[in-house]
């Protein structure tokens, strides 16, 4: 059986199932990020520990931009805005706005099979950078091999807002020197000064790539909807519910670790208009990532 246990002073959620080895534990404070995650007795989420949060944005939900905003600024509907460039050393705003907001627990389950925790953020309290109201759902459903996170959001404002979304989950893999992940693609992201992306650049086709002796900070546009991350102890399947979105990947200064990051967008996407989609007032919003994973 699950059980979910909610500690209000540390402001996080555990999810435990000793039989089908499912462990999870989610920080409600930071953004309803899931900080751990271990399925069927497999590890795949784990504290990065001593890297801290304010640097990694591990398995942050990015919202209402995924990866950066050059200096903050974007041109929308003829206005100039500015958002707070929170990466001091790129100068630009990074990985959105919800990050570090804290998320309410309205509903959990718990079922021979399945657990399931459902949280949300009112986004009231406007910067000036972005005027718009939003309210975001997050639905986290866990099975012995599997985590669904459907996300929800409505635009509460009077008008539409651009926006992409993305989700930053740093993977385990105990011999990432000999893994590989699988997708294909015949797109990648130009990546300027400051890691800033300016335009999709036609490539040969691949379908997987390699990580031995790589240091990754890369973004391609996938064909389809999965990635699948081959380790020499697990594989692991990534879905989204969107077609041909953007997969980045980043090795952090930490051993055994990779981002794999799937977003709808890709780097200032406010300025570039690469995956940028435009929300209406009282539209709603919804995405599906999913991991299954199976032991080797």
């Amino acid at each position: 059986m699950y059980s979910i246990t909610q500690n209000d002073q540390s402001g996080s959620v555990e999810i435990k199932n000793v039989a089908q080895g499912v462990y999870a534990k989610i920080y409600l404070n930071d953004g309803g990020s899931l900080q751990e995650l271990t399925l069927d007795n497999v590890p795949l989420i784990v504290d990065l520990a001593p890297l801290t949060y304010d640097t990694t944005y591990a398995s942050a939900i990015l919202f209402p931009f995924a990866n950066r905003i050059k200096d903050g600024q974007y041109r929308f509907k003829g206005q100039e805005f500015q958002l707070n460039p929170n990466q001091k050393e790129e100068h630009n705003a990074l990985h959105g706005l919800v990050y570090n907001k804290t998320f309410l627990v309205t509903h959990q389950s718990v079922q021979k099979e399945r657990a399931e925790i459902i949280m949300e953020y009112d986004y009231k309290q406007v910067e000036a950078g972005f005027p718009f109201t939003f309210k975001m759902q997050l639905k986290y459903t866990f099975t012995q091999t599997g985590l669904n996170i459907n996300i929800s959001v409505i635009n509460t404002s009077e008008t539409a807002f651009p926006f992409t979304i993305g989700w930053h989950p740093y993977f385990l893999s105990e011999n990432l020197e000999n893994s590989i992940l699988k997708f294909e693609s015949e797109h990648k992201l130009n990546i300027g000064e400051r890691n800033i992306g300016s335009h999709l650049e036609p490539i040969s086709p691949i379908d997987s790539v390699v990580l031995k002796n790589k240091d990754l900070d890369d973004c391609w546009q996938i064909k389809g909807t999965d990635v699948k991350f081959d380790t020499p102890f697990y594989k692991l399947v990534l879905s989204s519910s969107e077609t041909d979105a953007f997969l980045q990947l980043y090795t952090p200064p930490k051993e055994h670790i990779i981002a794999i990051e799937p977003t709808t967008g890709v780097s200032d996407s406010f300025n570039n208009n690469i995956g940028l989609k435009f929300l209406e007032p009282r539209k709603t919003f919804e995405i599906d990532w999913a991991l299954k994973v199976y032991t080797n």
